[in-house]
């Protein structure tokens, strides 16, 4: 996990093995060894650069997406909330990605796929049109 989030923070982490798994994890990562960052404030940067180092855009199409970031953000911060003090990273990973947090669906609990997909959410917060989560979504 920390190799992951090294390679996020440096842009070094191979694009090939940057799939859904890995945002989460890193993010988990990001929220457990590096708690004096302001995270809402940073990641949409950490992900727009690591997306540009790797040849990708960050366009109204594809790359960073907003909405989903801090989406994400919140639920994995609730998510720590809830572990106990004494599990280790890699098992508040593995249970992170058996939870349902951890699955790549999450937001269409929330969100239409029309609004979770629009060129809106993906530059700026869109507020949830199906349900609301039951933790605060910070940063927005």
């Amino acid at each position: 996990m920390r190799a992951l989030v090294k390679g996020l923070l440096d842009a070094s982490w191979p694009e090939a093995d940057w799939k859904h798994r890995e945002h989460c994890v890193a993010t988990l990562g990001l929220i457990l060894f590096h708690p004096e960052m302001d995270l809402e404030r940073e990641l949409p940067g950490i992900i727009q650069r690591y997306n540009l180092a790797h040849g990708g855009q960050n366009t109204d199409s594809s790359g960073y997406h907003h909405t989903i970031t801090l989406l994400y953000l919140s639920a994995i911060r609730h998510f720590v909330k809830t572990l106990p003090g004494s599990m280790s990273p890699g098992d508040a990973a593995r249970m992170l990605l058996q939870s349902p947090v951890g699955k790549k669906d999450y937001p269409l609990r929330y969100y239409s796929r029309d609004r979770i997909m629009s060129k809106e959410a993906r530059r700026e917060w869109v507020d949830p049109d199906l349900d609301q989560p039951a933790y605060p979504i910070s940063g927005h």
